[in-house]
């Protein structure tokens, strides 16, 4: 956490000294919109430097926000892109006087992706935004009242306050993927991951606190997005002994299936995870929550810095879960896998994450649907636990 602090006080210094010396430090000179492919627009905002940036949605009407520090205009707004999508693109500031370009679209948007571009082939420094526009008149589709209602509906028993529990139980933090404005995957009949995935983590938090071995937390409990640093932020803030992150997958081959676990590793273990994860990291931009600017390096150093310990730990754990999880319910060959999920980065905490299926795969999505064949893979993953703790003690990990 010091090196933490020296990177965030050296990021701070560096913009402070470049207030100082130049007042400004970027100038946007183009703003320019196009069609990547079906609904997806891509923006880029062409700069005279590289600057941090936070990217943000806002609603009634669908705006996104791109506020950079340090920054002026020298494109004007008369002169800014007219699409067919978009109400129109404004220029100004925020209150603390950072440049924001603010585009207000007539129908729904969703921030897929941002990055920034060296100079190359003629062109300076670019920022790119990737969007994907919803239809005119679809808002998020509704799945079933049976589905819907079986995976978040509210909980009537509140959850028993963390500091009533021994202190001696080992603490799991339970991290349903996506919710909110993130749907995740969509299943071929048109259910959400993130209904899904709460659905799963009610069942497996029920079976391990029955055990009376555990207190058990949730990264959320009900249909809200969380920021992927967040939720590994949460585990490490509540001293977790375990963080398991649920999803479940979608791909473009519908006979595909089978369950997977993945452990942190920035090289992945082949493309498919190694495209799995790029997908998943991007979800933070949904909510206008865009790492990189700020913590691209601090993630580095937190991969740099990662405790063979905790990764021996989470690669431990993932071997237990798949010896149990491969005798009840399929899984895919090479089913321990690896990748750089940020939502794997915490440095002391072990955690894996759980891809329980592929919702594109019609047989799949079924059986995921079913509380039965969510207990059989909850009462698995709570055997894995189990078994986990035990060899941890044993061994003497602590």
């Amino acid at each position: 956490m010091a090196v933490f602090q020296r990177m965030r006080l050296l990021l701070i210094g560096t913009l402070l000294l470049c207030f100082s010396r130049q007042g400004i430090c970027a100038t946007v000179q183009d703003i320019r919109l196009g069609t990547q492919s079906g609904s997806t627009i891509r923006v880029v905002i062409d700069l005279t430097e590289k600057v941090p940036f936070k990217i943000f949605p806002l609603q009634n009407p669908d705006r996104v926000v791109i506020d950079l520090p340090s920054t002026v205009f020298s494109v004007k707004q008369k002169d800014l892109p007219k699409k067919d999508y978009l109400n129109e693109v404004r220029l100004g500031s925020n209150e603390n006087k950072a440049a924001r370009v603010v585009l207000e679209f007539n129908r729904g948007v969703v921030i897929r992706r941002s990055f920034m571009l060296a100079p190359q082939s003629g062109f300076q420094w670019r920022l790119v935004v990737d969007l994907d526009l919803m239809a005119k008149t679809d808002g998020l589709k509704q799945v079933t009242a049976e589905w819907y209602d079986n995976s978040v509906g509210e909980e009537k028993k509140q959850q028993q306050p963390a500091q009533t529990a021994p202190k001696e139980k080992p603490l799991i933090v339970l991290d349903p993927g996506h919710g909110g404005k993130d749907p995740g995957a969509i299943g071929v009949s048109g259910v959400y991951e993130k209904h899904l995935t709460l659905a799963m983590v009610k069942q497996l938090r029920a079976l391990l606190e029955k055990t009376g071995r555990y207190r058990v937390k949730l990264t959320r409990e009900k249909d809200v997005f969380i920021s992927l640093y967040a939720r590994r932020r949460f585990a490490r803030s509540a001293n977790a002994d375990l963080f398991i992150s649920i999803h479940a997958d979608s791909i473009n081959k519908p006979k595909t299936r089978g369950l997977s676990v993945y452990t942190l590793s920035e090289k992945a273990s082949d493309k498919e995870a190694e495209k799995l994860a790029e997908s998943e990291n991007k979800v933070d931009l949904i909510a206008g929550i865009d790492l990189s600017g700020e913590t691209q390096e601090v993630t580095d150093i937190l991969i740099d810095l990662a405790r063979r310990e905790t990764n021996n730990h989470s690669s431990f754990f993932a071997e237990k879960l798949m010896d149990e999880i491969r005798t009840e319910i399929r899984v895919l060959p090479n089913s321990h896998r690896f990748a750089g999920f940020a939502v794997l980065k915490s440095p002391d905490v072990p955690s894996v994450l759980m891809e329980m299926g592929y919702l594109s795969n019609k047989e799949e999505e079924r059986l995921l649907r079913q509380p039965a064949y969510r207990e059989k893979l909850a009462k698995a993953t709570v055997r894995a636990i189990d078994s986990y703790f035990a060899e941890k003690h044993k061994a003497n990990f602590n």
